[in-house]
């Protein structure tokens, strides 16, 4: 790598460290290339990306960001995996790394939060934005259907009653 490219790798990973929101790292060491293909094609089915980056040049791009703290983290064959979804990536590494025993993930950090393995998993449990996003749109809807539900209940007894009169008239 010449020092225009690797200025441009530093920039670049610099952009990616201030605009996400979590980033992900884990030891990669005997994925063969179809493992590391389909790990790639889940992160980006569920909006988030991963990539491999020399630990060096990773570390220089960290300076400065709210991730600082997994430079810690770069050591041996490590890749990144990011996501503007706090939920994302997490939840697509440990799936993955429960298929595949060699994705070791050794922790990562959302905004300023240092995150361990174990809380990489636990960030991977959480649902995801777009299903609190449903959740709370059913919650603000509910309320909504209960009183179109009863300003009808009364018409519909109403008309019942008129109705039994009318078949009693009948008779």
């Amino acid at each position: 790598m010449d020092k225009a490219a690797k200025s441009d790798a530093v920039a670049s990973l610099n952009d990616v460290f201030s605009k996400t929101s979590v980033v992900v790292v884990a030891h990669y060491a005997g994925l063969t290339v179809a493992q590391f293909q389909k790990l790639r094609r889940e992160m980006k089915a569920n909006g988030a990306t991963v990539k491999v980056a020399k630990n060096r040049l990773a570390k220089i791009a960290l300076e400065g960001t709210d991730v600082a703290s997994i430079s810690k983290l770069l050591t041996g064959p490590t890749l990144i995996a990011y996501s503007s979804d706090p939920v994302a990536a997490p939840k697509v590494a440990t799936a993955f790394a429960k298929e595949n025993d060699k994705l070791v993930i050794l922790g990562g950090a959302m905004g300023k939060t240092a995150l361990n393995p174990d809380g990489v998993k636990a960030l991977a449990t959480m649902p995801s934005l777009d299903e609190l996003r449903a959740k709370l749109l059913g919650l603000l809807q509910a309320p909504a259907t209960k009183i179109a539900q009863l300003s009808t209940a009364p018409a519909a007894k109403l008309a019942r009653v008129f109705q039994a009169y009318a078949d009693k008239d009948a008779a």
